[in-house]
């Protein structure tokens, strides 16, 4: 198109009250906006990458807290060679428990020491020889015929602990359900608890053992007595606890037998 034929199209345009043209091609220009500064936004914090999964650990895991038709035996065999906490590290026997296992009231102390440890039975040492000397000389006065493998006696834990120290929450965790198994299983008429660490894992409670001797809690609706451990007796300035300790047993007995 000639720049007269533009020009006559450009008036025609005018003269039709045409007054913006836009050139093909490009697109018209945006009004200006007006601008507002924005305050910068904070950036965000990454969250905490999630705890990374645990592993099934390769110590072999509990069975079931009250498995069907469970019996001593299957105890045993489901303990086996435990390794299940750090008390494995330093035993020489597995200490499950002696006695008569059909036995109406079981002993229940808090762990193995030296002389169980090579054994493999539940109080051989000194306090165990007290232990037996409490139960018979106390049944035979009551005129009750006992003797030491009538009753079921075991522990807290299974193996030592490293130099006879209390054990640990979750060392007391690991054997103590295998000592509910034990007990679910003889279902006595009453348990007695030697000593603050047996009441503690059974009764769950942070009294200790002065507040709570010669009187009767529960344990699964069992009567549970709480004495001293014949080891507490064994110190020569505890007279007065043995004196106790003798009322709790026949208190027991009496409660068991008659």
């Amino acid at each position: 198109m000639s720049p007269d034929e533009i020009r006559r199209q450009l008036e025609f345009l005018r003269d039709m009250g045409i007054r913006d043209l836009y050139v093909s091609g490009q697109a018209a220009a945006p009004p200006p906006e007006t601008f507002t500064p924005r305050r910068p936004e904070p950036t965000p914090t990454a969250a905490p990458p999630p705890p990374p999964v645990m592993q099934p650990s390769n110590l072999s895991l509990l069975p079931s807290i009250e498995p069907p038709d469970d019996s001593m035996e299957k105890i045993r065999q489901d303990i086996g060679d435990c390794k299940r906490c750090r008390l494995c590290e330093g035993r020489n026997k597995i200490v499950f428990g002696s006695g008569n296992e059909q036995s109406p009231v079981v002993f229940v102390g808090e762990g193995p020491g030296a002389d169980e440890d090579v054994q493999g039975l539940p109080f051989v040492g000194r306090a165990g020889q007290l232990l037996t000397a409490m139960i018979e000389n106390t049944a035979k006065k009551e005129g009750i015929p006992l003797q030491r493998p009538d009753v079921y006696i075991c522990n807290v834990v299974k193996c030592r602990p490293p130099e006879n120290r209390t054990p640990m929450p979750d060392e007391m965790e690991v054997c103590g359900q295998f000592l509910y198994r034990q007990l679910m299983a003889i279902r006595p008429k009453a348990i007695c608890c030697l000593g603050s660490t047996a009441s503690k894992a059974l009764l769950g409670t942070k009294e200790g053992v002065m507040k709570l001797r010669g009187k009767w809690a529960r344990w699964r609706d069992i009567p549970v007595m709480v004495t001293y451990h014949p080891s507490y007796l064994l110190r020569p300035y505890n007279q007065n606890a043995k004196r106790e300790a003798w009322d709790d047993l026949k208190q027991l007995l009496h409660f068991v037998y008659d």
